[in-house]
């Protein structure tokens, strides 16, 4: 009989989401008790979603506890009454934000060009608020990113490369054959298309499970890449405490970012704003 019943994944699943200021994916959550010693196989997956459906029905976890990142509202019924006064109020509201709305673009001045991309959709939300911080654009690959994704991302970087920028990808992977064969295939198939970029793989490497102890498990023999792959055990990138995850993408993104070249932006920043305020004053004393 299995040691991690219901009641072991329910108090530990409840420690986690402790330790959590956004929501999270119950396959997250998965991935974080597996890093507390729980076996890494579907049996145990499945525990996991069952003991998470049984805890919010019982109200020991909030619905809210969770996000469903692969199901998603497509528009919205708006079928609430609005008054004159409450749009009269909005639009003076939307006048003001748009008079202090001039900035120019963080990086529009920096030599390098960055973009994050992570292997893990579910771990979206973990990199959203480093990359939203320095506006920074983030890439969630759901594995292998296709063809299409992938040339997308090259008139991005062709773009920054007519800018004189050298584009660079932060990439966060698994620490599996897979996970380690995703950057060679991007850079193949972009340069195919004629675009050289940079990627520098920020996680996972076998360094960093040795000095974070995260457990790992045997490669998945149904993988073609298993044969080729001279790793010590397969490691999932949610093993890692999310707070390390923000800790090593915000210390990546500082490693590109001149902040001599920033100042000088936010100079110029604030001198071009008061030129657009006038001009904004006059547009609508004018109307």
């Amino acid at each position: 009989m299995s040691e991690y019943t219901k009641d072991w994944i329910t108090q530990n699943s409840i420690k986690v989401l402790e330790g959590y200021s956004d929501k999270i994916t119950v396959r997250q959550l998965y991935y974080r008790l597996v890093a507390l010693g729980m076996t890494n196989d579907v049996s145990h997956y499945k525990k996991v979603v069952n003991a998470m459906i049984d805890a919010r029905w019982k109200e020991i976890v909030e619905f809210g506890a969770f996000i469903d990142r692969e199901r998603s509202m497509y528009g919205e019924t708006k079928a609430e009454a609005k008054t004159l006064e409450d749009k009269i109020t909005n639009g003076k509201e939307q006048v003001k934000a748009w008079m202090e709305a001039y900035h120019l673009n963080k990086w529009e001045n920096q030599h390098e060009y960055i973009e994050v991309w992570i292997e893990k959709k579910a771990l979206q939300g973990v990199f959203e608020s480093p990359c939203n911080r320095f506006a920074v654009g983030l890439a969630p690959c759901k594995g292998y990113p296709s063809l299409t994704f992938v040339n997308d991302a090259m008139y991005r970087f062709n773009d920054a490369i007519d800018r004189e920028q050298n584009p660079i990808i932060l990439y966060f992977g698994d620490y599996d054959p897979s996970g380690e064969d995703i950057p060679r295939i991007v850079i193949e198939n972009l340069s195919r298309m004629g675009c050289d970029v940079e990627i520098e793989r920020i996680a996972l490497n076998q360094q960093q499970i040795t000095e974070m102890k995260l457990p790992s498990t045997p490669a998945k023999l149904t993988d073609t890449r298993t044969k080729n792959w001279n790793g010590l055990g397969v490691v999932e990138l949610d093993a890692i405490e999310p707070s390390i995850l923000t800790e090593m993408v915000t210390a990546a993104i500082k490693q590109h970012f001149d902040t001599d070249l920033y100042m000088e932006l936010k100079g110029k920043e604030t001198t071009e704003r008061e030129q657009y305020q006038i001009a904004l004053k006059e547009f609508v004393e004018g109307l």
